[in-house]
């Protein structure tokens, strides 16, 4: 008999077959668009594979992200392996800069000669054809990858997609560019050039997008505001709760880690703040997912804090 996965176990399998799928899409696709952009001498084409290279790094980072982060908690990494995935991402987007600078100077130099009255190398239609799948394949890609994200709740994936899709919309660019150069002749070779630096400038955009996630997750940034006052109003709706402040949430890979101050009766037994406080850990466990770490601490409530709890919070 076929042994049933956990919904924990389901949720992985999802989010590692949806994403093994599009690294195989994507390393056919830039290895198709390369020797496009290659053959149709277009360099629009090949910095439009070099970008489609970031979604198979992605994918890496991803798939990788969910085998290690799963890892259980142990003497060495209390909080757990999350952050290996935040490193990851890291150091993919450190590279992708460094990509996104070479093309950049690149189809810059390629402008100025082109200014100069250099003759550049006219794009083929084979790089054209290359832009028109890419953009199709992308996007259903795209279409894909997001319908699992909104099954599966995963913010991760979801971001993956996004990758996928910023890469139908480069294409888009890369296809404009070397349409016009073929169709309207060599005069117009310089939209060659043009294209990949606009290509380039979305390599930038996902590298810094990247990044700025990484660090803050690395130097322990909080949630946005938006997203803790979530966690407040969930936490001040638990039965016997009377407010709670001191909150402190930090994300560590794709777990929630929140730390607070739960007030409640002063009058109350040991056990009962106990169990007020595990209906805290319960409910946001619920919302955030059961491996969200949560450190709740009990503290008496003043008569008028109570009075502005009741306030605020009855019906």
């Amino acid at each position: 008999m076929k042994e049933r996965r956990t919904p924990q176990a389901e949720r992985e399998h999802a989010a590692n077959r949806v994403t093994a799928i599009g690294m195989g899409v994507n390393m056919l696709l830039s290895g198709g668009k390369l020797a496009a952009g290659i053959l149709g001498q277009s360099a629009a084409m090949v910095a439009d594979a070099v970008h489609s290279l970031s979604d198979f790094a992605t994918d890496i980072v991803v798939i990788f992200g969910v085998m290690f982060g799963a890892k259980p908690r142990d003497r060495s990494h209390r909080y757990g392996h999350g952050k290996i995935e935040t490193l990851a991402a890291a150091v993919v987007a450190v590279a992708l800069f460094a990509v996104g600078i070479g093309i950049l100077l690149t189809g810059v130099g390629n402008i100025i000669k082109a200014l100069q009255g250099e003759q550049l190398e006219s794009p083929g239609v084979i790089a054209f054809v290359a832009a028109v799948v890419s953009i199709i394949v992308k996007e259903w890609l795209y279409r894909a990858t997001v319908c699992v994200a909104v099954q599966i709740k995963s913010e991760a994936v979801r971001a993956n997609a996004w990758h996928h899709r910023s890469d139908a919309f480069s294409s888009i660019g890369t296809g404009l560019g070397i349409g016009g150069a073929v169709l309207l002749g060599n005069e117009w070779v310089i939209l060659d050039p043009i294209a990949a630096v606009i290509v380039s400038v979305f390599i930038f955009k996902v590298a810094w997008q990247i990044l700025a996630r990484s660090m803050n997750e690395l130097l322990e940034g909080a949630l946005p505001e938006r997203e803790e006052r979530e966690i407040h109003a969930i936490i001040n709706a638990v039965d016997g709760c009377h407010g709670a402040h001191e909150i402190r949430t930090r994300m560590i890979g794709s777990t929630l880690a929140v730390d607070m101050h739960a007030q409640v009766d002063g009058g109350m037994t040991v056990r009962d703040g106990h169990a007020i406080a595990t209906r805290i850990e319960k409910v946001l466990r619920k919302k955030y997912g059961r491996d969200t770490i949560i450190s709740v601490h009990i503290e008496p409530v003043t008569d008028r804090g109570r009075r502005r709890h009741a306030a605020r919070y009855k019906e």
